[in-house]
């Protein structure tokens, strides 16, 4: 089978979106939340939590099991469950029901790009629990199918039929984004018509937080669990793990309207570079970063001064927060009107870009961006504008930033059609 030739005057744009997080489990709840200013941070109740050190965390509103059926629950990890509850209501969205070929697709011609941060490490953890305590025999059969970073997107490739590859990219906390990016690619290559792309990550789990927190990169405020989160906040100490998922439906403009189908947005352009400067902490001048989104907006043919939003990657780190923020203000522009979400939904790694991503493009086609909370004392060198209210304003472009451990970068500029 041959590549189809790209069409430039046929843009990209997103027909469908799902979602389950901290702040909803669908899309609508999620965004109205989100515009709400409501934190979906929480204590941690689980028999372990007293033991470590930091016992906060954003569960997904709506346990992925009062969606899945029980049987086929029990096969899944907990990440397969958020991406396969998302990826249903993207695909629905979209005008889609049953496989690609029920819908009169070809399924060569369909793709998914899932990405992951860590993949399946709670069903790895349990099933490690259950080989001390009951011996190798007890070990589940499931194991390897619950715990690849890859069976997120495997699933999701089963369901709706996807035949023109399955894929996932592991590049942390800019997992969501890049995989974003690759489904991007994917069409305007000519490799795909259809493509479900988005991200997932369920990891809370007293080994993974206590991986964090010895790092010192997370939150220690236990007893304000949805005032740990804060962005840009003089107070911030690190951020909220989250869980969930977050997925999107990309075709070519063409064919969304020979299907009657209005997108939400266009994805215009994508930018994925890497810092090269440390394992774990970002390039202090945010150069790389910087490069990323300026690629991004560049390959959409969007003009700067269009870029008038931004859904900042923001974790509530001290260092990681002010660096994107200066270079920001430099590459866009101080009037540029700045969202932190992560303040409501903690960090998602590996989903992170990908709700982000959906909250960039609801922004676009309400033209209203949604606040950033416990923003109480900003810091002196924050000099874009951040709202603490969600603020209704012309949407023209928006870019959404994710930057992962490694030095992953990856920004997605979205526009009006």
């Amino acid at each position: 089978m041959t590549e189809q030739h790209v069409n430039t005057h046929d843009p990209v744009v997103v027909t469908g979106l799902g979602a389950t997080t901290p702040l909803g489990g669908d899309v609508a709840t999620f965004w109205r939340n989100l515009l709400a200013g409501k934190s979906g941070i929480s204590a941690l109740t689980e028999s372990w939590a007293p033991d470590i050190a930091v016992r906060i965390a954003g569960r997904m509103a709506v346990d992925p099991t009062e969606t899945i059926p029980r049987v086929q629950a029990r096969r899944l990890d907990r990440a397969q469950q958020a991406a396969l509850v998302a990826a249903d209501e993207a695909w629905e969205d979209a005008g889609f029901k049953g496989t690609s070929e029920e819908n009169g697709l070809d399924p060569q011609r369909v793709a998914v790009v899932v990405g992951t941060g860590i993949g399946g490490v709670t069903s790895l953890m349990d099933q490690h629990d259950i080989m001390h305590a009951k011996g190798a025999s007890r070990v589940s059969p499931l194991l390897i199918p619950m715990d690849m970073p890859n069976g997120p997107a495997a699933y999701i490739g089963l369901k709706v039929g996807a035949r023109a590859g399955v894929h996932t990219p592991v590049s942390a906390c800019a997992s969501g984004a890049e995989a974003i990016s690759y489904g991007l690619d994917l069409i305007e290559l000519g490799r795909a018509d259809v493509v479900v792309v988005g991200g997932t990550e369920s990891c809370i789990h007293p080994l993974t937080i206590s991986g964090f927190a010895q790092m010192r990169a997370m939150s220690t405020r236990n007893d304000e669990p949805t005032r740990a989160s804060r962005p840009y906040d003089k107070g911030r100490d690190g951020f909220v793990l989250g869980e969930g998922s977050g997925i999107l439906v990309l075709e070519r403009l063409s064919s969304a309207r020979a299907r009657g189908r209005e997108p939400y947005a266009v994805l215009g352009g994508a930018g994925v570079t890497a810092d090269s400067y440390d394992i774990v902490q970002p390039d202090p001048a945010g150069s790389g970063q910087a490069r990323a989104a300026r690629i991004a907006i560049e390959r959409s043919g969007i003009a700067f001064d269009d870029v008038v939003h931004v859904n900042a990657h923001a974790t509530s780190t001290p260092v990681g927060d002010m660096a994107e923020a200066i270079w920001l203000a430099k590459l866009l522009g101080e009037d540029t009107v700045v969202s932190a979400t992560k303040s409501m939904t903690g960090h998602l790694l590996g989903a992170a870009g990908a709700i982000e991503a959906i909250a960039t493009v609801l922004a676009i086609k309400n033209d209203i961006v949604p606040p950033t909370i416990n923003l109480d004392d900003p810091d002196d060198a924050l000099t874009v504008d951040v709202p603490r209210e969600a603020r209704s304003m012309t949407v023209t472009a928006a870019l959404n930033n994710s930057f992962g451990f490694g030095g992953h970068n990856a920004a997605l500029l979205f526009h009006k059609l």
